[in-house]
């Protein structure tokens, strides 16, 4: 395949209205009514609210919910347009449960993110999680008084490579591209950093006569992303792919928040489509443990990995790994691409 544009996007495949007060004296203005609260700005002020708030979501409606421990909060949530959830614990508590699980469940199978509106941190354990692990993983449970739930997750926790086409890495193994970037005149693409750790050569063809880029970083475990730089910068358009024939131009980057609608495009199983089902997600891979990831309800396969998850033109992610398939569901997360460009001082267009 030869590395044009159109190639490499195949390739690259994340109101509580108050009511208006009249003046006590005519002819006084109204009081406006509060806007509704946008996703940054219900992270934020639960960021603000700290250990009197345990996070955010969005509701069926799409509006946002900010949980509270005490009515002050919640004032300050419906007086900034959200809708206020009381819950019993707040973020000190669930960070104290995240640490437990950090300290005493690491284990290959498992993942584990908070879920702000059952107010607990969720532990899922795949088919490989039994025996003396499954019992590490519910003592830390018992140890932690309810603030602790465990899952059982369909299939195997993995990572998403494997030999095919889209992007190929010198020496074996395929992913996806996930976005492409650029730093002034300079353009990259980024993907996953277990993809990019396997190879610094990147084709674009499985015979390996077309090179795409040359690696110019990597990160995997710990984060999962890395990025390559394009031999040919012709190459690098600011879209996706979205395996109908047509292409969503991607304008900007953003934070994901649960409840959240987003696509996701592979190399294995085109585009699909779920929502955002937690945040700031810890997933212990056989290769080692990754956290603040994105889950979600969309399904990937092997070889999707690296590609990317997006809200309309918003960049969201990139595929990091997960469990299941695209023919029964399953679960994936995406590393946060934010992160990425800020680590490599690189931006979308």
């Amino acid at each position: 395949m030869r590395p044009t544009r159109s190639s490499l996007r195949r390739a690259a495949t994340l109101a509580a209205a108050g009511a208006l007060v009249a003046g006590s004296l005519i002819g006084a203005p109204a009081q406006a009514a509060p806007a509704f609260a946008s996703p940054d700005a219900a992270a934020g002020l639960a960021e603000r609210l700290g250990d009197r708030s345990a996070g955010t979501y969005a509701d069926a409606s799409g509006k946002m919910v900010v949980t509270v421990t005490d009515a002050l909060a919640a004032r300050q949530v419906s007086a900034a347009g959200a809708t206020p959830k009381f819950v019993k614990r707040g973020a000190g508590e669930l960070a104290r449960a995240t640490a437990e699980l950090d300290r005493s469940a690491k284990i290959p199978g498992t993942a584990w993110w908070t879920d702000p509106a059952t107010n607990q941190v969720v532990v899922s354990v795949d088919s490989t999680v039994t025996g003396a692990k499954l019992e590490r993983v519910k003592a830390a449970a018992a140890r932690m008084n309810g603030a602790i739930r465990i899952e059982a997750e369909a299939g195997v926790l993995s990572t998403r490579i494997s030999g095919g086409q889209a992007i190929y890495a010198g020496g074996g193994g395929r992913c996806s591209l996930g976005f492409n970037v650029r730093s002034g005149s300079t353009y990259y693409f980024l993907t996953a950093g277990h993809c990019t750790n396997i190879s610094s050569s990147w084709y674009s063809n499985s015979g390996q006569t077309s090179l795409l880029g040359t690696r110019a970083g990597s990160s995997f475990p710990g984060n999962d992303y890395g990025i390559v730089r394009h031999s040919n910068s012709a190459n690098a358009a600011g879209n996706v792919y979205l395996y109908n024939g047509s292409y969503r131009d991607i304008t900007g980057a953003g934070n994901a928040y649960v409840g959240q609608s987003v696509q996701r495009s592979g190399s294995t199983t085109g585009l699909r489509g779920g929502s955002v089902t937690a945040l700031n997600a810890t997933v212990n891979y056989a290769e080692g443990s990754v956290s603040g990831l994105i889950r979600t309800n969309v399904c990937a396969e092997p070889g999707d990995s690296g590609g990317s998850l997006f809200s309309g033109s918003t960049a969201l992610g990139l595929t990091s790994g997960g469990s299941g398939n695209c023919s029964w569901g399953g679960t994936t997360y995406f590393q946060p691409v934010t992160e990425a460009l800020s680590r490599y001082g690189v931006s979308i267009f």
